[in-house]
């Protein structure tokens, strides 16, 4: 006789994320792993005198939503220590909230947070809004980040503190000067900032214990949005260390792959490359997978450092011939990927122009031919050749995409108002599913405002702003199916991190990751998905989280 469950879950709908076995309607758990799927009546042969039953009725289970690119740290570091500033505020509404967190500060502590709108840098880039700054916090030094992540606007004081100034600005990035009297206007673009984030760290970095209370903060967000599962895509020594602390006292409730920093064009890590991928074992644990690489390939459209295989239009300051540039030549590129597959580790590697994904097509190519077979991630990719789309299927490249910062809002206006045309044709996703490419689904939390995986199901398929904010869609033509959708979020995801062995769907021996929500998202109208409650999130068979 087979062993009794632990915990039987039964509903009217459960969703699989298995084509073979897409819809059941219960399964049964045993020491946190599925036991079996099936019909009810199958099913309630497994119940034993001591077998829990959830009985979901209406509602809905899914597979627990793999997040394939996120930030959590990041997200739980603004929130817990941070200034937090939602990417609409206006500038005046953004000093006022400096002027606030000032006041209840020491006159030497520093103002760390973010974001301000990537549509707003222009208008901060100037002596006078400095100077604003500067007020507002009362001569404390004030460093923000912009929603990218990628560049920051510094005050007088943080500038000072780092030592630019006119005549000594940072040798890497781009330190935007005043156009009439010539010194830095504290907006840091990509490397640049890097000089800032170091003269915070020098006065005070945080605490063992502060960062292994970020990853918990950041993990809880993302139970709540019924996420069991994600890949940080920036993963420094002390994510590592805050990861393995949790996990090693159980109380990391979910599955994470981390992406160890290869190059840092925008955090300020350090160790970086070698000494931290040398490290990186000394943090594997049950549930955390120090598995993947990081590689910055370039930066972000709007501050014309993604590299695009055609030219950006003519400003004053490129000429009419400027493609961007990637952070790595040919050959450095293909050392790196040849290296880490060499030691069995995958690569994330950040694109966001088409040039930068030809370059890690072409370095993959290359390593394909050699034998190896490690995964390679193309992080963002929402630019792409029409002539490398199936190249992805054919040389085992995993599309990362984020539909949280490309569907209308913030981001593509400010891609619009660099690219002009050529943004309306970003995130080909039907495309690359009709290829054959693995397409899996992330946030990037929090350059997104929110990691709710709801809405990336909603952007996928309706190519419009979930939450009504902007109006009109991006390339229709390229929405996908909702179940395609969940696919992208779930086991697609999971397969591209290397987890799909043990979740992303609801399959006998696989770990009982799942969500229940209060309805099923995707049956009914694709407008309503991002509307829907998740009711309760489990990891591993136990629950980690209820409204």
């Amino acid at each position: 006789m087979a062993a009794a469950a632990d915990l039987i879950v039964t509903g009217s709908v459960i969703r699989t994320a298995d084509r073979e076995n897409p819809v059941v309607e219960a399964f049964a758990v045993r020491d946190g792993q599925i036991l079996a799927v099936g019909s009810a009546a199958e099913i309630a042969s497994l119940r034993g005198a001591k077998t829990r039953v959830l009985e979901v009725g209406d509602a809905a289970v899914y597979p627990g939503f793999v997040d394939v690119h996120n930030h959590h740290a990041l997200a739980g570091r603004t929130e817990l220590f941070e200034l937090s500033l939602p990417p609409s505020l206006t500038l005046d509404e953004i000093l006022e909230r400096v002027r606030e967190k000032a006041a209840g500060l020491p006159q030497d502590a520093w103002i760390i947070g973010g974001v301000v709108a990537t549509t707003l840098l222009p208008a901060l880039a100037n002596t006078a809004t400095r100077l604003r700054l500067d007020e507002a916090a009362g001569g404390r030094p004030v460093v923000i980040a912009e929603d990218s992540r990628h560049n920051r606007w510094a005050n007088s004081r943080a500038l000072e503190l780092a030592g630019i100034t006119a005549g000594s600005i940072p040798s890497s990035g781009v330190t935007v000067l005043d156009p009439v009297d010539g010194t830095p206007t504290g907006v840091l673009l990509e490397a640049a900032g890097i000089q800032v984030q170091k003269a915070h760290d020098r006065s005070g970095r945080l605490t063992r214990e502060q960062h292994v209370a970020a990853s918990r903060r950041g993990v809880e967000l993302l139970n709540s949005y019924g996420i069991t599962t994600f890949q940080d895509a920036a993963a420094s020594i002390e994510i590592l260390d805050a990861l393995a602390t949790l996990d090693r006292t159980d109380d990391l409730h979910a599955w994470v792959v981390s992406s160890l920093l290869i190059n840092d064009e925008i955090f300020g890590s350090d160790p970086i490359g070698e000494p931290l991928i040398a490290r990186g074992e000394e943090f594997r644990t049950a549930h955390h997978r120090p598995d993947f690489v990081k590689i910055f390939l370039d930066g972000v459209p709007p501050a014309r450092t993604a590299s695009f295989l055609d030219p950006y239009p003519a400003d004053a300051v490129h000429g009419a011939h400027f493609h961007g540039e990637t952070t790595m030549t040919f050959d450095e590129l293909f050392g790196w990927l040849r290296s880490v597959a060499e030691r069995g580790l995958g690569a994330k590697v950040h694109c966001t122009g088409d040039g930068s994904a030809r370059l890690v097509l072409d370095a993959a190519e290359k390593l394909r031919a050699e034998g190896f077979t490690t995964p390679i991630q193309i992080a963002h990719g929402q630019f792409l050749a029409e002539a490398d789309i199936p190249r992805l299927h054919a040389l085992d490249v995993s599309a990362d995409i984020s539909p949280f910062i490309w569907y209308p809002g913030v981001i593509p206006q400010a891609l619009a108002e660099v690219l002009g045309q050529r943004a309306e044709h970003s995130q080909p996703n039907r495309a690359l599913l009709d290829s054959g490419a693995l397409v899996a689904g992330g946030s990037d939390w929090p350059v997104s405002e929110s990691p709710n995986t709801l809405e990336g199901l909603q952007g996928l398929v309706t190519r419009a702003d979930p939450l009504g904010r902007a109006p009109g869609t991006l390339w229709p033509e390229q929405a996908i199916t909702a179940e395609e959708a969940l696919e992208v979020f779930t086991i697609n995801a999971a397969i591209a991190m290397g987890l799909g062995a043990e979740t992303g769907s609801l399959a006998p021996g696989k770990s009982a990751d799942f969500v229940v929500l209060a309805r099923d998202a995707i049956a009914g109208p694709a407008e309503a998905i991002v509307h829907t409650e998740v009711v309760s999130t489990w990891f591993a068979g136990r629950k980690v989280y209820s409204r």
